[in-house]
């Protein structure tokens, strides 16, 4: 896998591919984060969150990647893979932040239906 330090640079390359109007209202920027974090609905240690679209009263409209979960997900791919891997993530987050400007809320349900996919499963898998 490689650094923090590595990971934050081709983030930065990442974030230079998007238009200037995505990054509109987005006044805290791209944070990583080298945590790992798991989400919410986990049921075996196996479901990390690898980034999240935030809006909150004090700190604004941001993105956090997570440098631990990509670590624990991802830690065996190569710099390209993992580079793709970073680019899906990160265009994710910011679709939920160009739609949140739109109002309009296709991913966010689309996140709640993997969600509910992933209950379901792990439900089967009793």
């Amino acid at each position: 896998m490689i650094s923090i330090d590595r990971f934050e640079e081709i983030l930065g390359l990442l974030a230079e591919e998007l238009p200037a109007a995505f990054y509109e209202e987005l006044n805290g920027g791209i944070i990583v984060d080298p945590g790992r974090l798991l989400h919410p609905a986990d049921q075996d240690g196996s479901l990390y969150i690898l980034g999240e679209y935030r809006i909150d009263p004090a700190m604004g409209k941001y993105i956090v990647m997570f440098y631990g979960s990509f670590r624990r997900v991802f830690g065996d791919l190569d710099e390209q893979a993992l580079t793709e891997e970073m680019r899906k993530v990160l265009r994710h987050e910011f679709r939920h932040h160009v739609e949140g400007r739109a109002g309009v809320r296709d991913l966010e349900v689309w996140d709640e239906e993997q969600i509910a996919a992933y209950r379901a499963a792990k439900k089967d898998e009793l």
